[in-house]
């Protein structure tokens, strides 16, 4: 009883900081100033259409200021947030290329720019409306950060003083931070603050949360969230339901990501997005979300592409629509929305062909279009309708309602139509065309249909 009303008091505390309410006026840490001015359009959680750049593949010369030109197609797309990859100076002790290997946290590499070019890549990305996120690397840091020199104690250690790698992971290349130190946990906050503030940056991207304490997340959040006038997005790369109790409004759907493999590449049930849907959302506060992606970095190095992994491009397509509208937050890759074909590597220079598939990119803007358009696609409620080979579902929002169907399969599907979709007409979203329903519906391979 006692960890009930303990657990009710935080969810109640949880919930009411979810209503919108001003930030506290806490002075900001000393040290850092604000650089121009907080971004005003910072989007509410349940609005955000997340876009995620690999800065040294987005163009051929993997710079900030050339990504700049990408901007503008970014907006095309209806994306509001930006998440930039690790932008700091990597590692050379042990290296494999890696990007999260940080020796600098208030460093900019060279091979993006400078000090200088972030700012401008942020200050021309606020002026088109979109805000922009780090990932932020606190679990480890690379084997020559000043910090193992000045600082060993910073780090987990064995029984000889030797520090280690994060336990449990092959990643030699970098050596595991150990939150038990209150310096290592102010030094931490303090460059957290330094982006928001010198840099006027909208938030962070948390690698690998789950490894990382939740009370150092709690003690990082509340004096993320104490600098005056921001409004910031804080995205824990991470599954733990802690994570919400440390102020955290997203993480990641990692459980809708692999039954959508198992949908699309394995042949499993269509019907089980929808029970993972409530699944990742069972016991959650409303207002946190999950971010729902058919790729990442990491999916598209090591698994594939979803253009390969799904099997061409119709089947990448319809795998991005169950991913959108079924309920979180949408997500989109580098190159993904080109239709990148085998494997994405992040540790090596590999530009994405920009020119691959003419007309993929003007089919994911104008899912993104209908998605930012239709308050039932962002906060609507979700009503499944199950069949074996076709994802159906509704969602609604007041008189709002946006009706998907997705073929998951490479074959013509004919499906039975629920008694409440039979028989109806309704407005096709992509063409505004007019879409009777009878009592049946046949879907070509992996088409799918926005009906409102």
């Amino acid at each position: 009883m006692r960890f009930s009303l303990v657990f009710l008091g935080v969810l109640t505390l949880f919930l009411a900081a979810c209503q919108e309410k001003p930030l506290c006026c806490e002075p900001a840490p000393t040290g850092w100033q604000q650089y121009g001015s907080p971004f005003a359009d910072v989007p509410n959680t349940e609005n955000i259409v997340l876009y995620e750049m690999n800065l040294w593949n987005q163009t051929p010369e993997g710079t900030l200021e050339a990504a700049e030109a990408h901007l503008d197609s970014l907006v095309a797309m209806h994306v509001n947030t930006l998440w930039l990859m690790p932008i700091f100076p990597q590692g050379e002790v042990n290296s494999v290329g890696s990007p999260y290997c940080v020796k600098d946290y208030q460093g900019v590499s060279s091979r993006y720019g400078s000090l200088q070019s972030i700012r401008d890549f942020v200050e021309l990305a606020h002026s088109k409306g979109i805000a922009v996120i780090l990932d932020w690397i606190a679990n480890h840091t690379a084997w020559d950060h000043p910090w193992v020199a000045a600082h060993p104690d910073w780090y987990t250690q064995d029984a000889n003083g030797t520090i280690l790698h994060p336990p449990g992971t092959n990643w030699q290349d970098v050596a595991d931070l150990n939150f038990a130190s209150d310096s290592l946990r102010a030094a931490m906050i303090s460059a957290l603050t330094y982006w928001v503030l010198e840099v006027n940056v909208d938030g962070f991207r948390f690698d690998a949360a789950d490894m990382v304490p939740d009370d150092f997340w709690a003690q990082a959040v509340d004096s993320l969230t104490a600098i005056p006038d921001r409004k910031l997005i804080l995205l824990a790369e991470g599954a733990k339901t802690s994570h919400y109790a440390s102020g955290f409004h997203l993480t990641y759907g990692w459980t809708f990501y692999s039954r959508l493999k198992d949908v699309f590449v394995n042949g499993a049930s269509a019907g089980l997005l929808a029970s993972s849907h409530n699944q990742e959302y069972a016991g959650w506060p409303a207002c946190t979300q999950r971010v729902r992606f058919a790729t990442n970095h990491d999916e598209s190095a090591w698994d594939a592409t979803p253009f390969t992994l799904f099997g061409g491009r119709s089947a990448a397509t319809a795998a991005h629509v169950c991913a959108t509208f079924m309920g979180g937050i949408p997500m989109v890759y580098t190159g993904q929305e080109v239709g990148e074909t085998g494997t994405s590597s992040f540790f090596q220079k590999d530009p994405v062909s920009w020119n691959l598939h003419p007309g993929m990119k003007q089919s994911f803007q104008d899912l993104f279009g209908v998605y930012a358009a239709s308050e039932a696609a962002q906060t609507g409620s979700l009503k499944s309708f199950s069949h074996a080979d076709v994802v159906c579902f509704k969602r609604s929002a007041g008189a709002e309602h946006l009706l998907v169907f997705a073929n998951t399969r490479n074959q013509t599907v004919t499906m039975n139509l629920a008694t409440e979709l039979k028989n109806s007409t309704w407005t096709d979203a992509l063409t505004g065309a007019t879409t009777s329903l009878g009592t049946t519906l046949t879907l070509a391979p992996y088409e799918y249909l926005l009906l409102k």
